[in-house]
C-alpha cells in the first residue's frame, strides 16, 4: 500500500504528544504526503477533550504525585486498559466516530502519537479490517503502558535497548522499529553558540543555564532558580523559560528584575535558538524534551518533579553520561554550577551524545511506512 494521505492521532495530555505529531506531520508534508493532526478525544467529545487535557496539566503542575501514582498502577495493572476496562469502554465510545472521519478524508495511513488513540483504532479493527496502515509512536524511553493490547502494524520505539521489551509484549505480524522519538526540523540545525547568545542579548563570553521544565512550566522551578542565582559566580547568565505558565513568568520577573544574570522568559516559539545558546539545559526529562536537546547535542541536568515515564527518560541519559541529576535541589544547583565552569565536563557530556547519534525519528518512519 503506498502512502499519500495520513491522519495523525495526538492528545493534548502535555504538549510531547503533539509536538511529536508536528514533527512527523513536517517532515511528511517535505515529502508531498498529505497530512492531518486530529486530536483523538474530540471523537468522544470536544468538551471531554478540554477536560482531560485541563486535568492533565492541572495534576501536572499542582499534584505530580497523583500522575506518578496513576503511572505506576497503570504499569503493574496492564487490564486496566485492555478491552472490557472502563477506560478502554470511554475510548471506544468514540470509535465510529474515528471510522467514519478515516473515511471520509480518504487516508490510507493512520499514526497515533498516544496510546489513547491507538486503544480506539485497535477497537475499530477488532470490528472488523479496514484499508489503512496503522503505526503508534511511543515519546519517551520506557515500554508504553497498553502494548500488549494494541494492534497497530507498526511500533515506532525511541532506541534499540527498548526491541526486546516491545517485541515480546507484540504479536508477530507487528513490526517494532527503533526510530527514536521524532522532534521537529529546527532542531536538527545548529546556531553558533556564541552567535545565538548575541542573538539573544547573553554576552558571548559568559556560560549560559538554560532552564525550562516543559510547555506547562511545571516542577519546582521558583526554588531551584533561587539556589542557582545565590550561587551563580560572574561571566555565568541563566534562562527560565516559564511556557505557558504566566503566574509562573510574572512572579520571576518581579522577583529577578533588578538581576542582569536572570532572564526570565513566557511563551516562546525560540526554544531551539535558546537551545543553541546553552551551555547546559536543566530541564524536566520529557520524551520530548530530552530528544530536542539529544539532537543538538546539549548537555542536561535534569529535576524530576513527575517522575512516571518521565523517571525512565532521565535513566536513559543519565546513564549514557549525557546528564546528571540529584534528588536535593540544594546539590542540583551546585552541580549546574560546577558543570558550567567545566568545559572539560561538558564536553565529556557533549562526546556522550555524539557517541550515541540521536537518530532522526519523522525522517526514519517515513522511509519504514514507504517501504511497507
Amino acid at each position: 500500500m503506498s502512502m499519500k494521505n495520513v491522519m495523525i492521532l495526538s492528545c493534548a495530555t502535555g504538549q510531547g504528544h503533539n509536538s511529536c505529531a508536528q514533527a512527523i506531520r513536517e517532515y511528511f508534508e517535505e515529502k508531498n504526503i498529505r497530512c492531518d493532526t486530529v486530536e483523538a478525544l474530540d471523537f468522544i467529545s470536544p468538551g471531554f477533550a478540554k477536560l482531560v487535557s485541563w486535568g492533565h496539566s492541572f495534576m501536572y503542575r499542582r499534584i505530580p504525585g497523583l500522575f506518578r501514582w496513576g503511572y505506576r498502577l497503570s504499569e503493574d495493572h496492564p487490564g486496566m486498559l485492555e478491552s472490557g476496562s472502563f477506560i478502554y469502554g470511554v475510548l471506544r465510545s468514540g470509535a465510529e466516530r474515528m471510522r467514519a472521519s478515516i473515511a471520509a478524508g480518504g487516508y490510507d495511513t493512520v499514526i497515533c502519537t498516544h496510546m489513547f488513540p491507538a486503544l480506539a483504532m485497535t477497537e475499530l479493527l477488532n470490528r472488523g479490517p479496514m484499508p489503512v496502515r496503522t503505526a503508534f509512536v511511543a515519546t519517551d524511553y520506557t515500554l508504553t503502558p497498553g502494548t500488549e493490547t494494541c494492534t497497530m502494524e507498526d511500533f515506532f520505539i525511541p532506541c534499540p535497548s527498548l526491541l526486546d521489551a516491545y517485541r515480546a509484549r507484540t504479536k508477530e505480524y507487528q513490526r517494532v522499529i527503533a526510530s527514536g522519538i521524532p522532534v521537529r526540523g529546527v532542531f536538527w540545525t545548529r546556531r553558533d553558540r556564541d552567535e545565538a547568545k548575541r542573538a539573544l542579548g547573553i554576552a558571548p563570553e559568559d556560560r549560559h543555564l538554560l532552564v525550562m521544565c516543559g510547555s506547562m512550566g511545571c516542577g519546582p522551578i521558583v526554588k531551584l532558580l533561587h539556589r542557582v542565582a545565590g550561587m551563580l559566580p560572574s561571566g555565568m547568565e541563566v534562562t527560565v523559560i516559564c511556557g505557558t505558565n504566566e503566574s509562573l513568568r510574572e512572579k520571576l520577573s518581579r522577583r529577578y528584575r533588578d538581576d542582569r544574570r536572570v532572564h526570565v522568559v513566557g511563551y516562546t516559539e525560540e526554544v531551539s535558538l535558546y537551545m543553541d545558546s546553552a551551555d547546559l539545559y536543566l530541564t524536566k526529562p520529557g520524551g520530548i524534551s530530552v530528544t530536542e536537546a539529544a539532537a543538538k547535542e546539549l548537555p542536561m541536568a535534569f529535576v524530576n518533579p513527575v517522575s512516571g515515564c518521565e523517571k525512565y527518560n532521565m535513566d536513559f541519559y543519565t546513564d549514557m553520561g549525557a546528564a546528571v541529576t540529584d534528588p536535593s535541589l540544594e546539590r542540583l544547583a551546585q552541580k549546574c554550577v560546577r558543570l558550567l565552569g567545566s568545559e572539560g565536563e561538558l564536553e565529556r557530556m557533549r562526546a556522550a551524545l555524539r557517541a550515541y547519534g540521536q537518530p532522526n525519528g519523522a525522517k526514519l518512519i517515513y522511509e519504514a511506512l514507504m517501504r511497507a
